[in-house]
């Protein structure tokens, strides 16, 4: 057997025990004490994070991060990984930035001339794009963790009404609009609220928890009307072109033929505080015929505005 099968073997053997003495190898893989050791020093040289201990009940350890395998991939697998690579790129945090651009710079190591040309193309011809931001969100990896955990946490978090301590169950986190949102259950509201990761200033204390409760792809699946309001709009040709970019508006747009159109639906009435700056900037091309809540918000905007011009002289 060559050298590269039997270190192979001896890697996919320390990754699955985690804990082991040179004995077991040896009686495993049939050879020396001595050839273990130059062998653990080989897999040691090429990244495996080992520990040997020393004394009487000694061994070795993989610490946390394990090494996979060797992967074989054909080239075009591997331009379609720096693809989705590129819908990351315009994000100011990720989870494990560190490592995508680790992993990245492996691979693009690995590849032929030819095939780092059009990975090179792909980085210069098409984008994901977000709006940049420079907002920071140094809790992002660790919310996430705790999601996966289940752990409860408590935060302090930056919000309208100052900065306040939340008990909180992370469900997941998501981004949108180049943002990093948390669906979480509120402990003192007792419902999922979400917030915004980057208004976490710290996180207090983590709670483990075994309690089984929803991930994201469920919240995701779990809206529910609980006050039901009407929504009642009628759309120019210019507002149903507009209103088909909104994702919330999906499946509500019914479209005339001469291009206008109207939403007449049921939404949850918590939702008037997210729709009413869409509408107020469809200005004219929407016209609100229900709720009277949504019409009461759109007049008390345009008058705050009015107010703050009337004064100001012609120019």
């Amino acid at each position: 057997m060559s050298k590269a099968k039997r270190l192979l073997d001896i890697l996919m053997f320390a990754n699955a025990k985690r804990k082991f003495t040179a004995q077991e190898i040896a009686d495993e893989f049939n050879i020396s004490i001595r050839t273990v050791h130059r062998y653990i020093l080989d897999l040691s040289d090429m990244g495996l994070p080992i520990y040997a201990e020393q004394g009487r009940n000694g061994g070795y350890t993989v610490l946390t991060n394990r090494l996979l395998p060797p992967i074989l991939f054909t080239e075009e697998e591997v331009v379609s990984i720096f693809f989705a690579f590129q819908s990351l790129r315009y994000y100011h945090d990720l989870p494990f930035d560190a490592e995508i651009h680790s992993a990245g710079h492996k691979l693009y190591s690995s590849l032929q001339s030819d095939a780092k040309i059009k990975v090179d193309k792909i980085r210069s011809y098409i984008a994901f794009w977000n709006p940049k931001r420079t907002i920071d969100t140094p809790f992002l990896k660790d919310v996430l963790e705790a999601s996966i955990e289940g752990s409860h946490l408590h935060i302090q978090y930056e919000s309208k009404s100052g900065t306040t301590t939340k008990h909180i169950r992370p469900i997941g986190v998501y981004a949108h609009d180049g943002l990093w949102y948390l669906p979480a259950y509120d402990f003192n509201k007792q419902k999922v609220l979400l917030y915004r990761v980057d208004r976490i200033l710290t996180i207090v204390s983590t709670e483990k928890n075994e309690e089984i409760f929803m991930n994201l792809e469920e919240w995701f699946d779990s809206y529910e009307v609980k006050k039901p309001i009407r929504l009642h709009v009628q759309l120019s040709t210019e507002g149903v072109r507009q209103c088909k970019s909104v994702p919330s508006f999906e499946g509500l747009l019914v479209i005339k033929e001469d291009g206008s159109g109207c939403i007449d639906a049921m939404i949850d009435k918590g939702e008037l505080g997210f729709i009413t700056p869409l509408f107020f900037r469809l200005g004219c091309h929407a016209k609100i015929l229900e709720p009277a809540e949504l019409i009461d918000n759109l007049r008390t905007q345009a008058e705050e505005i009015l107010t703050m011009y009337r004064d100001t002289p012609n120019s």
